[in-house]
């Protein structure tokens, strides 16, 4: 099925059933973006990072039904106003979890990067040499240390 066709097929559902299917995943990745919150707080990162691919499909069916709902807004609003203003509030809803999931993602990534170079820093300390030789000059470390390389990507 091409992409054309997939937006058409989402665009001739059934006022309640484009809601349905889009409140659904909106509920699921509010719940999956929850657990992953509750993971990284309690320290729990790789339990957390297993959840990435359930999210970003989520969250990839997401935008596209709202994306049709969007399309469709005229028709949605005369054939199921209610079901709108519930659609509404759960995207608030993804508003406010999302926030809070940032929030703490960006907290576990400075800790992480805090921890890395006070490591690194350490490391580095531990290589310098520490007395004097008869010239009156530093001795050269015995073992030379390779630094902590730190992607700053992730």
């Amino acid at each position: 099925m091409t992409a054309a066709q997939r937006l058409a097929a989402l665009d001739d559902l059934p006022a309640r059933d484009l809601i349905a299917f889009t409140e659904g995943t909106l509920r699921a990745l509010v719940d999956i973006m929850n657990q992953e919150t509750t993971l990284l707080r309690s320290g729990r990162h790789r339990e957390a990072g297993a959840l990435s691919a359930d999210k970003t499909r989520l969250a990839q069916d997401y935008v596209s039904y709202s994306r049709a709902v969007q399309r469709q807004l005229e028709r949605l609003k005369q054939e199921a106003p209610d079901d709108i203003g519930m659609l509404r509030l759960g995207h608030d809803r993804l508003a406010t979890q999302m926030a809070e999931n940032l929030k703490v993602v960006a907290t576990a990534r400075a800790v992480t990067e805090d921890i890395l170079t006070d490591v690194a820093t350490q490391v580095a300390r531990a290589a310098k040499p520490k007395t004097y030789g008869a010239a009156g000059q530093l001795n050269q470390p015995q073992v030379a240390t390779g630094g902590i390389a730190v992607n700053r990507a992730l």
